[in-house]
């Protein structure tokens, strides 16, 4: 279906849902969108007093989640409306996902460059990650079999994996390569920008962010190893954090590397937590309270280029933005070379704004989401805590967070299942419109607007 006519069944399908609420509701639809904006708020809001309070408090906040959409639906049922309300909603989400998709754009996608087969490559893997993905399809015999060096790392062990990386371009080795998490990839992309070697990709990582911005199959990690035999090239970028407000911007310089983001704040503090490891939900439920009305925890100030933020509760600086179309944020990056870091703030301080939040999304007044070159991550201790790429670590204050564009090259199969067709947009109406009618007039030959 050509953009046009997606564009117009957007417009289609919007009507539709307003026009099965008013014909059906009468005048009652007014009261019935009412209810439902009352009972979202409601919810937001004991959301909110939930994580913020302990005691009596949060347990009359954790009713009133469970209550206010009840409430809400119980309304719609026993006025005979709730099918109504469900078709509407339904027309609705069909509305949004039409308009959106006619709003994306055709891919450019990151250039690629030919690849020679590499002769001695370097692959580390690690036998616990992701679940036991190694053994489960057989990565190290695959490897080796395509003339590939394999060290399992040992999981009883600690090993210095970058180290191993260094060694083994002393030896020759002319591709480094990694299964495992992204904490791991990041630590040898590092040596491999290093040295100038190509990087290598395998998905056995549990969530392989970074393997899935790279369009590579999460599914079955072996068809990564393609790359050994046909692959081709791609320059993307890499993010840098700098302990103490280290000035030296080269792209070797000291400084940790992270290929997908750091974070800072709620979640950090967290993590640091002892007790997290053993109990998570409760570890969490009791450290919130503090940390998101700032009687615990660090405060932070964050710079972002001109850009100054003031006490948020979290901040996620990115290698290279999220999709603007993720209310969350931490979906997926379109692109990874546009020499960008990507700013994700939350600064919440009460339930109307936790509201909003949820209501809003991305536009919501708690949300921050801009781009910089570079970003300062400071607070009111000597060391914050700071969650890279997975990894729980402390960190001298201010922390500068920067980005390399284009320092790390990565080789990747030529044929890869993720690679995007089309960019997603956030949903617009008014461009929605304006693409249906303008391009339904050029199409007739009427002129374009």
């Amino acid at each position: 279906m050509s953009r046009r006519w997606t564009a117009r069944l957007a417009l289609a399908t919007g009507l539709a849902a307003l026009v099965v609420l008013v014909l059906f509701g009468g005048l009652a639809s007014l009261l019935l969108m009412a209810v439902g904006w009352a009972g979202l708020v409601l919810t937001a809001a004991g959301v909110w007093w939930m994580l913020t309070h302990t005691g009596w408090i949060r347990a009359l906040a954790g009713l009133l989640v469970v209550i206010a959409p009840l409430a809400v639906l119980l309304l719609y049922s026993a006025a005979g409306l709730l099918w109504v309300v469900l078709v509407s909603l339904a027309l609705w989400a069909l509305a949004v996902a039409a308009g959106s998709a006619a709003l994306s754009e055709d891919a450019a996608g990151m250039p690629e460059h030919s690849a020679a087969r590499p002769e001695r490559p370097f692959l580390i893997m690690n036998p616990r990650s992701g679940g036991g993905k190694v053994e489960k399809f057989r990565l190290a015999e695959r490897a080796r079999a395509l003339g590939a060096e394999v060290v399992l790392l040992d999981p009883d062990r600690h090993q210095d994996v970058a180290g191993l990386a260094r060694q083994a371009v002393e030896d020759g080795a002319d591709l480094l390569g990694v299964a495992g998490g992204d904490g791991t990839q990041a630590l040898v992309a590092a040596v491999a920008v290093e040295h100038d070697v190509p990087f290598m990709v395998i998905s056995a990582g549990t969530r392989n962010h970074f393997a899935m911005d790279l369009g590579l199959d999460r599914q079955d990690p072996s068809r990564c190893l393609e790359a050994l035999t046909d692959g081709v090239e791609l320059r993307v970028d890499l993010g840098y954090l700098h302990e103490g407000g280290a000035t030296d911007g080269s792209a070797g310089s000291a400084g940790r590397v992270f290929v997908n983001s750091a974070s800072f704040g709620v979640y950090a503090e967290v993590v640091q937590s002892p007790a997290y490891r053993d109990d998570k939900a409760r570890t969490i439920l009791e450290m919130l309270p503090a940390l998101l009305t700032h009687a615990g925890g660090s405060r932070l100030s964050v710079r972002a280029d001109a850009l100054v933020l003031d006490g948020p509760q979290a901040v996620l600086v990115s290698n290279n933005p999220y999709q603007k179309g993720d209310s969350a944020g931490l979906g997926h990056r379109e692109r990874l070379d546009s020499g960008e870091l990507g700013v994700l703030g939350v600064e919440v301080s009460n339930a109307a704004e936790a509201a909003g939040l949820l209501l809003h999304g991305r536009q919501g007044r708690g949300l921050t989401a801009v781009t910089a070159r570079e970003v300062v991550v400071d607070a009111d201790a000597p060391a914050v805590p700071c969650g890279v790429d997975g990894e729980a670590l402390v960190l001298s204050t201010p922390v500068r967070c920067r980005i390399a564009s284009g320092a790390l090259r990565v080789r990747v199969p030529r044929h890869r299942p993720g690679v995007p067709r089309r960019t997603a947009a956030p949903m617009d109406w008014r461009r929605v419109r304006q693409l249906a009618l303008t391009m339904g007039r050029a199409a007739t030959g009427r002129g374009a607007a």
